[in-house]
């Protein structure tokens, strides 16, 4: 007895709705996972990482590439997440670096690795060293999906010279189709860009000027990350808030009732 197409179109449904719970149930087991630091666990609340992640559209059969993981809060989700099935590449601080910042901090971050293996031993590195403009992370046209999260500021001492090929190296590492996704500070419109984003805020037009020049495309934007409490006028930028406090006490109250900074949250395909 032949099948109907209307069967046929059920039993795909229901092959590709598992499929999408299967991955959704990853993506939450790896945010669940018990190889998490509980202080990471408290800031979900304010990073929203199920969310944001699938607003870019991870699964776990990617190759991603973290971009600036400094202490791995998200590496802690993504490494679990991509582990049997993916690939996931750390490109951040360069062990071989003539600077001894550098090599301490990424000496420091596999170290961080090293203390988890049955969670951590699968991840690659690669070099991401915007001071020297060295970028070595990924084969060209090899990588589904780049992310970064509250980095674009560091980057902005640099100017041009340095944005350029640093958003190329992404762009270029991308097959065509995949995704560059981005959260960052967010300044309001109405005020004023600082050149070197001392404050730790940035114009949202500003970052998608910056990818769009790149080459990439603007495919949508969330308010996931959004935080209406943060005004960006904070005595000593955006690291007033939690959980840094660059203030100490001096208004700490204030500051924590705040919560994390106001976030845009960027995706961009590679046309």
């Amino acid at each position: 007895m032949k099948r109907t197409v209307l069967a046929v179109l059920a039993t795909t449904m229901l092959i590709a709705g598992g499929a999408f719970a299967a991955e959704d149930a990853a993506l939450k087991a790896a945010i669940a996972a018990p190889s998490r630091t509980p202080a990471n666990v408290e800031r979900d609340v304010y990073r929203h990482p199920y969310e944001t992640l699938s607003f870019f559209g991870i699964k776990p059969t990617m190759t991603v590439v973290e971009l600036a993981p400094g202490g791995g809060w998200y590496t802690e989700i993504l490494a679990p997440y991509l582990r049997d099935h993916g690939k996931l590449i750390a490109a951040g601080n360069d062990l071989a670096s003539p600077n001894a910042n550098e090599r301490k901090a990424a000496e420091g971050f596999i170290a961080r690795l090293n203390t988890k293996p049955e969670v951590y031993n699968k991840v690659a590195l690669g070099v991401f060293s915007p001071p020297r403009n060295k970028y070595e992370f990924a084969p060209a046209g090899s990588v589904d999906m780049v992310v970064t999260f509250r980095n674009i500021h560091n980057w902005m001492a640099g100017g041009p010279d340095t944005l350029k090929p640093l958003f190329a190296s992404v762009f270029t590492s991308l097959k065509k189709g995949g995704v560059f996704g981005v959260v960052e500070h967010r300044l309001p419109a109405s005020k004023t860009q600082d050149k070197e984003a001392s404050t730790g805020y940035m114009h949202e037009k500003y970052v998608i000027g910056l990818a769009e020049a790149a080459g990439f495309k603007l495919a949508d934007k969330s308010e996931i990350n959004a935080n209406p409490k943060d005004n960006a006028e904070h005595k000593e930028g955006v690291w007033a808030l939690p959980p840094t406090y660059a203030n100490k006490d001096e208004d700490r109250a204030m500051y924590k009732a705040i919560g994390e900074s106001d976030r845009m949250t960027l995706k961009f395909v590679k046309p």
